[in-house]
């Protein structure tokens, strides 16, 4: 079976439910060259992917090897989604590939997809009817077929039509485009937008006329992709842009933690406009020592003290703990601390109670609230947390008197995979901000991208540090963070971002 699948013009929260449902039981994915990257981690990780795009010179497969490659994986059994940027049947040629699965005997069906003639124009703030302006909108490719003698656009009827036009592909044939227009009547005063990268945070609008838009774009190098608005509407887009207003709009912004924790920030990085790079730089694991935590669990009643140091060591702990036992009271009577907000809500999800959380994360203040709530001479303390930690916390705990068994549960190591192309994008272009929120995702990342050598090649790229242990990592790495959140949180560091960003 072949499912020709919509994915929408860019926002990946544009894709359909039903594309969403095949993508994670497709068997192969042939994905266009504007389609989000970010989709294909929909599809399980055995799915072969495979690069069907036509992007100019950039072609790797012509049309007629793309159809047998689709005919050939479905009679091979497999599960194949055909995924193309925005509309499959909108300028996008699906049409021509269902016809050639029909002629082969291949099952297919095709997914509508939230097309750029619509959303492009919303997401610029500009709407495509309105009771004051026009009733009706026209949409035309400005990339007809080259082989054609000549065009199938009637431009004159065209120039008589009122209401909006919308040009898909034009944006090399602007003038000639403009000047046709103008030749068969329209004003040369009519408003003009031109959206480029529509629906994503790399998105630019350029503003004009008829009469000038051509220049307008040979003077910005104003390049594909774009949709073209012509028509009364664009003068809407001073009251109603909302999109490119958003506060952290035009910022690249790099998310460098493990890949199944950074879902939640990097959305809302999206939701204030900023374009994400989720370059995962660490992965959890288990410790390479199995051995101390199986018998910290066997002796758990023990314990007068579990110390948490982050929410991984909460999750790991606890993955463990319920391997081990049913019920919930198996933990004992023992105090719980946390440390940082985020460990706390962990452990709250849980419905336990957290007896101490210290204001800061860095060992002196932990030691010094756990001494504060009770002395802690004798009690027995249980470390839980990475197995690369510092041991300044342990030391500080046992001149407190306390005897303390600090067990790893976990262990961070290096992510190289790049599914996406985000790192290579990095590379290439660079960003305007690097997120870090633990020290191993600042040495990791270093490791693999050379933290000081990227900040030299990309001058504008700022540092954000959780707290004061990543800090400390970057520190010795050579590098000032340009902010660090307090509290020591993933919105606290969205927030001083904005504000960072709001001061210029």
């Amino acid at each position: 079976m072949v499912y020709l699948v919509g994915a929408g013009p860019g926002d990946a929260g544009l894709l359909t439910l039903r594309g969403a449902e095949l993508l994670r039981r497709a068997d192969v994915v042939v994905y266009d060259a504007l389609i989000n990257p970010d989709l294909l981690r929909l599809a399980p990780a055995s799915a072969e992917r495979i690069y069907g795009g036509k992007r100019s010179k950039q072609q790797r497969l012509l049309q007629g090897d793309l159809n047998e490659l689709l005919i050939a994986k479905a009679k091979e059994g497999k599960t194949v989604v055909r995924l193309k940027g925005g509309d499959p049947c909108t300028f996008g040629r699906g049409g021509e590939e269902a016809q050639h699965l029909a002629a082969a005997g291949v099952a297919f069906e095709i997914v509508p997809g939230v097309s750029s003639v619509a959303a492009v124009p919303n997401y610029a703030g500009i709407p495509l009817t309105h009771r004051d302006h026009c009733s009706s909108f026209t949409v035309i490719t400005g990339h007809e077929d080259p082989d054609k003698e000549e065009s199938g656009i009637d431009w004159a009827q065209l120039a008589r039509t009122p209401g909006t036009k919308v040009v898909l592909m034009g944006l090399k044939r602007i003038r000639q485009i403009a000047d046709k227009l103008t030749a068969y009547g329209l004003v040369p005063t009519t408003p003009v937008a031109i959206i480029r990268w529509g629906t994503t945070a790399r998105q630019q609008t350029l503003i004009g006329t008829l009469a000038t838009i051509a220049d307008l774009v040979e003077q910005t190098q104003f390049g594909p992709p774009a949709v073209t608005i012509i028509g009364d509407v664009v003068k809407l887009r001073s009251t109603l842009n909302w999109f490119e207003r958003r506060p952290l709009f035009g910022q690249r912004v790099v998310v460098t933690r493990a890949r199944d924790q950074a879902a939640d920030f990097a959305r809302a990085l999206a939701e204030h406009g900023a374009e994400v790079l989720e370059i995962p730089v660490i992965r959890i694991e288990a410790p390479t020592e199995h051995v101390p935590l199986a018998e910290a669990l066997a002796g758990l009643n023990a314990y007068d003290w579990l110390v948490f140091t982050s929410a991984n060591g909460v999750a790991q702990f606890f993955q463990l703990f319920f391997k081990a036992f049913t019920d919930l009271r198996d933990i004992g009577g023992v105090r719980i601390a946390a440390v940082g907000p985020v460990t706390a809500a962990k452990l709250r999800e849980l419905h336990l109670n957290v007896d101490v959380m210290p204001d800061d994360s860095v060992a002196p203040k932990v030691a010094k609230a756990l001494a504060a709530f009770e002395s802690l001479e004798n009690r027995r303390v249980l470390l839980l947390r990475a197995q690369e930690a510092n041991p300044e916390l342990p030391r500080l705990l046992e001149e407190q008197g306390a005897i303390v068994d600090d067990i790893a549960c976990y262990q961070t190591v290096a992510e190289t995979e790049d599914e996406t192309g985000a790192g290579a994008r990095l590379l290439e272009v660079g960003a305007d901000w690097v997120t870090f929120t633990s020290g191993s995702t600042a040495r990791h990342f270093h490791a693999r991208f050379d933290l000081p050598r990227l900040l030299q090649q990309f001058p504008r790229m700022k540092v954000a540090s959780i707290g004061p242990e990543t800090t400390k990592a970057l520190t010795e790495l050579g590098v000032k963070p340009t902010l660090e959140s307090k509290p020591h949180t993933v919105e606290a560091m969205l927030k001083a971002m904005e504000n960072q960003v709001r001061k210029g």
